[in-house]
């Protein structure tokens, strides 16, 4: 087996403290943990039940051999990561966790990290040969505490990721449609795999896409629809050139950890039908289409070095960053080789 990994050496935990993978019996514990770390670093908390158990129970993750909980001595949920390298080819392996932040600075997060390592040098592997392979981490900007344990094992922030809103204190402006287009929103059970395939070919110009079996990205994709509770087909509007779908808006009502913000979380327009406003008038249609509900605020994630000059366009449409939801990609490589992963827009 081709184990070696750059890491750092197993840590053991400190006394009275023990570990084990999670089950599906430690949700609620475990979503409290969640929320406690990032009410200190962002002030908000955006986990649930329900959407840790949709997470849990993706295919392709098995919480036994890809996730670890810390318990204190008196038996409380303070630590968890979790390593993700299910999806193919395994050329990224993306880990995330949290420690209790009344739990901090006593070797938790060391630990925790060592497992991680070891855990992620079985992506080895199974990594196509020759191909280079990385650990990526996101981490809120305002957690030093983490961020200062990703630099000392030598992990690099390598980008930054915003969220960017909008405060609407009247009707948004008019979508201007190019011609020919038209939007409508998600038919149930006949939509679905054709709206992949766009959001698919539109995020190959985004950094650091990999090429996944459409089969198995189907598979995760209708779980997460099918276990999404706040999932709304009419806040999904894809925006018809005929009978091709040439893009799309991919709206929730609530965002993850404020119900007061509408959000957006997918916008992509495919390579044909880009620099004709259609990426505009999407986002502005999700604006009214929102605001109509009783939002005044909405907002949206983005790579802040967006190959695709997605932030400009945010900008344009009126968009901020908000200072307080920043959060960067910290890259460890475990191994060197030849990039599989978007780096630039060619062509």
């Amino acid at each position: 087996m081709n184990t070696q990994v750059i890491g750092i050496t197993h840590q053991n935990l400190p006394t009275g403290y023990q570990a084990r993978p999670a089950t599906l019996g430690d949700l609620a514990a475990t979503v409290a943990t969640l929320n406690a770390a990032y009410e200190a670093s962002i002030g908000a908390a955006p986990f649930n039940i329900d959407t840790l158990a949709r997470d849990w129970t993706e295919p392709g993750f098995n919480l036994e051999s890809d996730s670890r909980l810390v318990f204190s001595p008196s038996g409380e949920v303070v630590g968890y990561y979790e390593v993700w390298d299910a999806t193919e080819p395994v050329v990224r392996v993306m880990i995330w966790g949290q420690v209790h932040p009344g739990h901090r600075n006593r070797g938790l997060g060391t630990y925790l990290m060592s497992w991680v390592e070891e855990r992620a040098a079985q992506a080895l592997d199974k990594a196509p040969n020759g191909a280079r392979v990385v650990l990526h981490a996101f981490v809120t900007s305002a957690n030093l505490e983490a961020r200062n344990l990703f630099e000392n094992l030598g992990y690099h922030s390598i980008r930054q990721s915003w969220r960017m809103v909008i405060h609407l204190d009247r009707m948004p402006e008019e979508a201007q449609w190019p011609a020919d287009i038209r939007v409508r929103t998600l038919r149930i059970g006949q939509d679905e795999a054709d709206v992949l395939h766009v959001v698919r070919d539109a995020f190959k110009d985004h950094w650091g896409f990999v090429e996944t079996p459409f089969d198995q990205d189907l598979e995760r994709w209708m779980h997460k629809i099918n276990h999404d509770s706040e999932f709304d087909p009419s806040l999904w509007f894809l925006a018809m050139d005929g009978n091709q779908i040439a893009g799309v808006s991919l709206c929730r009502l609530n965002a993850f950890d404020d119900p007061e913000m509408g959000w957006v979380e997918i916008l992509g327009v495919r390579r044909p039908w880009r620099r004709q406003g259609l990426a505009l008038a999407l986002l502005r249609h999700s604006f009214q289409e929102l605001h109509a509900r009783g939002k005044s605020a909405i907002g949206l994630g983005v790579d802040a070095q967006s190959l695709t000059g997605a932030t400009r366009l945010y900008e344009r449409a009126g968009m901020h960053p908000d200072p307080s939801h920043q959060f960067d990609l910290f890259e460890k490589e475990l191994r060197p080789g030849y990039e599989l992963s978007t780096q630039s827009i060619q062509g």
